[in-house]
């Protein structure tokens, strides 16, 4: 672990894992530590930004405890449609038909570790060993909005048209970001995700 200062207000702790990372994000998140206006969790790494905080309690709030359990965060359900384009190569990389990649995709319930990329993209962590696939060589100029993908550990929806490495899976026309409603982004860390095949 190393922490650095990010300017007068900040600090950015770095981690060797994703999971160090959730645990030291629900504890900043659970202390209710006078003077942390923000807790901004990413792959390795949390920032937080900060007013007249009492430093020493929040240096051992950025040591990571055993990590544990993360605590049980709302459901956010998201209905999909298993069309993806990459469906079929996933199966024939990882060895299984179509239909046992969407049962086991469906049968998660995710959570989101952190936010990234672009706004309203969510990292969501829990997808099983037999999905983890790298990465595709080559990634796509253009990716559709509402794409539901997976690489490495990781699954997630592309919230706006953009380009993209993932294996697309299927599509989903619930709107991931919208700047236009109280809570724009329709998934925050901590929450958790199931998606629904429809």
């Amino acid at each position: 672990m190393r922490v650095l200062p990010f300017g007068s207000g900040a600090v950015l702790a770095e981690y060797d894992s994703l999971a160090e990372v959730m645990a030291v994000d629900e504890a900043l998140r659970s202390s209710g530590l006078a003077g942390i206006e923000d807790v901004v969790p990413a792959a390795r790494t949390v920032m937080v930004t900060f007013h007249q905080v009492d430093r020493a309690a929040l240096a051992v709030l950025l040591v990571p405890a055993v990590v544990g359990p993360r605590p049980q965060g709302p459901v956010v359900e998201i209905p999909v449609v298993y069309d993806g384009v990459d469906l079929d190569e996933v199966a024939a990389a990882t060895g299984l038909t179509s239909g046992q990649v969407i049962e086991i995709h469906s049968s998660v319930v995710y959570s989101a570790a952190f936010l990234g990329f672009t706004p309203g993209w969510a990292y969501l962590v829990g997808l099983p060993s037999s999905l983890h696939l790298p990465r595709r060589s080559t990634p796509r100029t253009s990716v559709a909005a509402g794409s539901v993908a997976i690489a490495n550990e990781f699954t997630g929806v592309y919230p706006t048209v953009s380009p993209g490495g993932w294996h697309l899976l299927g599509h989903t026309d619930q709107r991931m970001f919208d700047y236009e409603r109280a809570k724009p982004a329709l998934v925050m860390a901590g929450d958790r995700v199931r998606f629904r095949r429809r």
